[in-house]
């Protein structure tokens, strides 16, 4: 996964799908495609935390939409906060493919570590 956006509540990353991803089908698992959500994700909630705070996931829901491809094919994903509080986090995300295509969609809960 390599960063192509950051700004404060949001994240962008992109990834190229390989056939190590494969899963019994023959398409990408759906492991790769909730640890992209889930890195976007977190990530958005990063930036809005003050230096020295961490934060770890409390909840993933993930919502698969449609089949990945195994040869080089382009997943991006994006994160979004949507509340960020003393306490907890919520963000959402999604995954597109190049074409743009709506693959996955996830929300999140996050502790914030103090």
């Amino acid at each position: 996964m390599r960063f192509t956006e950051v700004e404060p509540g949001r994240v962008v990353m992109e990834l190229s799908t390989e056939p190590d991803f494969a899963n019994p089908h023959g398409t990408v698992h759906g492991g790769v495609i909730a640890t992209l959500l889930d890195s976007v994700m977190g990530c958005a909630v990063h930036t809005e935390l003050a230096a020295g705070v961490g934060y770890t996931t409390l909840e993933l829901k993930v919502n698969y939409l449609r089949a990945v491809g195994l040869t080089g094919e382009r997943l991006i994903g994006e994160g979004t906060t949507i509340h960020v509080g003393r306490r907890t986090a919520v963000a959402e995300g999604t995954v597109r493919n190049g074409a743009g295509t709506l693959v996955g969609h996830a929300t999140t809960t996050c502790l914030i570590l103090s």
